[in-house]
């Protein structure tokens, strides 16, 4: 733990001589409370740790021994900072998750008593450019889940198709999938329990073509764990296992997908997050309200749902056109007394 240090405007600062690796420490102690009480998957803390190794770099460049120390970390030494990462090319997302990084860190140091405010609180975020995300027709997630299935290794074969099968059906993220368990399933009535962020727990449904990709999947599931199991005996092991029978990686799913676009011969750049964005968009599409699927994704906010779905334009204006009764400059249909 990081020692409270006086205190100073938008923070604190250090006595002459206290500890010359304050700020490394004070990450080093951020970086094991995330891992321990926040439910953030390893590519997010994989991020939050470059970043912030970045940012002690910047400062002990910037500044010499003074910027190892926290009572160096003022909103001029962030903005510095993310004045040095625009120079050197990095694009305004990048930035953005930057110093939400910085932020968070200093928030933890205020609540640990090492800072009295954030200096970061009132720096804003840089704007970062509205996309559309990116998801798949219908026709090319069938593709897509044909092509899964086809692996020099049958039961492995079984295991991709399966896992994508599940992604598309449940629109789950791919940290969630990961960690499931055999137990968090339920085949007979086609419904899974999931942990998302923040620890909250959602029940999630699932139609026939994945219950049978997975009795499939758990057919073979003995042979890659290395030993003869049923149904029963396999409900406490992860649901999806890499080769060698241990739990897949995050990593593992993306190249996993990876293999199965370039098969199916889609465009590049599909990657897990666009099956959850289709699971929405398709939903939306066939008539499901946003709450519903806000509810099914698992998120806070409503906003952010409404960011995860993509309705074609072209659609939207066909259907405004047919529907609205004075879409094309006509009169709207008296009302009978």
């Amino acid at each position: 733990m990081v020692r409270p240090v006086g205190g100073s405007e938008g923070g604190t600062a250090s006595t002459a001589g206290e500890g010359a690796s304050e700020l490394r420490e004070l990450i080093a102690d951020f970086l094991q409370h995330l891992e321990k009480g926040r439910s953030l998957s390893p590519h997010t803390l994989r991020a939050y740790s470059r970043d912030l190794e970045s940012f002690c770099r910047f400062q002990q460049e910037s500044m010499g021994e003074r910027g190892t120390r926290v009572g160096s970390v003022d909103a001029a030494a962030v903005r510095a900072f993310l004045a040095e990462q625009r120079r050197t090319g990095r694009g305004p997302t990048s930035r953005a998750r930057a110093l939400s990084a910085i932020r968070t860190l200093l928030r933890h140091a205020v609540r640990e008593g090492v800072l009295t405010a954030n200096p970061a609180t009132a720096i804003p975020s840089p704007k970062t450019p509205e996309r559309l995300p990116l998801h798949l027709r219908p026709g090319e997630i069938e593709d897509l889940l044909e092509s899964a299935g086809e692996h020099r290794d049958p039961p492995l074969g079984r295991r991709d198709r399966a896992l994508l099968e599940l992604l598309y059906a449940c629109g789950l993220r791919v940290s969630e999938v990961v960690s499931l368990d055999w137990r968090d399933l339920d085949l007979d009535a086609r419904v899974l329990r999931v942990l998302g962020k923040g620890g909250k727990e959602r029940m999630v449904p699932f139609g026939r073509p994945a219950q049978e990709a997975l009795r499939q999947w758990l057919a073979g599931w003995g042979e890659v764990r290395g030993r003869s199991e049923g149904e029963a005996d396999a409900r406490s092991e992860p649901v999806f296992l890499n080769h060698r029978g241990g739990r897949l990686s995050d990593r593992s799913v993306r190249r996993i997908l990876d293999q199965a676009t370039e098969r199916a011969a889609l465009q590049h750049g599909v990657h897990p997050h666009a099956l959850r964005h289709s699971f929405a968009t398709h939903l939306l599409e066939s008539g499901a309200d946003l709450r519903s699927i806000q509810e099914l994704l698992g998120h806070a906010s409503l906003s952010t749902t409404q960011r995860y779905t993509h309705v074609d334009v072209d659609r939207l204006l066909a259907t405004y056109r047919q529907a609205h009764p004075r879409a094309r400059g006509g009169k709207a249909p008296e009302r009978e007394s």
